[in-house]
């Protein structure tokens, strides 16, 4: 196929960059909102946790589990039907939002969990033992003492939604993804192909690296 234009490169590029950031941020301000309550949870009611409810542990284990199993494309594909009710639509950057949003939230809850299993036991005991009790020793002992922890689940999940943003171009989401399937894989465009997936390393880098940064940050002043 004839190459396009420079002009015409640089609007789709800019256009789709801007739809992936968009995806991914807001997906991200979900995925934390609705994760990290989730993941607290999971590790408060668990057998050995600070207050074992079987009751509320084991289906909300057996979600997180199921969530993280299913594949994401035919999670993508089983959505349609939420997407549609939620949107009103299913194609374009903001439906792809609410899969992208499902597709992470069990593994930001996984990995908080994962977190607050790093706390030292012996100074939650203490904490409890003078008193502090329910949200208290939630806001002020395991989130605060999980941080480091916490911020680097979050850069890794930040990475992962920028990878589900370009899987969700399989239906239309919109974004870089979008634009290698239409332009590069079924226009046989070799030059829209190369330039996504660098912006997609490009993006991934540079997460990971200011995540690194700030773990290591956080990390020197405890």
């Amino acid at each position: 196929m004839r190459s396009l234009s420079g002009e015409r490169f640089q609007q789709l590029m800019l256009t789709a960059t801007a739809e992936t950031l968009y995806m991914v941020a807001m997906a991200g301000l979900f995925t934390l909102a609705l994760g990290l309550p989730v993941g607290v949870l999971l590790f408060l009611t668990r057998r050995d946790g600070l207050w074992p409810q079987r009751v509320l542990h084991a289906p909300l284990n057996l979600l997180v589990n199921a969530g993280r199993a299913l594949p994401f494309v035919i999670l993508l594909i089983a959505l349609i039907p939420v997407t549609r009710l939620l949107v009103g639509t299913t194609l374009g950057s903001t439906a792809a939002i609410v899969p992208i949003t499902l597709g992470a939230l069990p593994f930001f809850a996984r990995l908080v969990e994962n977190a607050l299993d790093e706390v030292d036991r012996g100074r939650i005991e203490a904490v409890i033992a003078m008193g502090g009790h329910g949200g208290h020793l939630v806001t002020r002992v395991l989130l605060p003492e999980a941080l480091p922890s916490l911020l680097a689940g979050v850069t890794l999940t930040v990475v992962m939604l920028i990878g589900f943003s370009a899987m969700a171009g399989v239906i239309g989401g919109g974004g870089l993804g979008d634009l290698a399937i239409r332009y590069g894989y079924q226009r046989f465009n070799d030059q829209i192909m190369v330039a996504t997936v660098a912006v997609l390393l490009l993006l991934v880098a540079l997460v990971q690296r200011l995540g690194d940064a700030l773990v290591r940050r956080l990390a020197h002043r405890r």
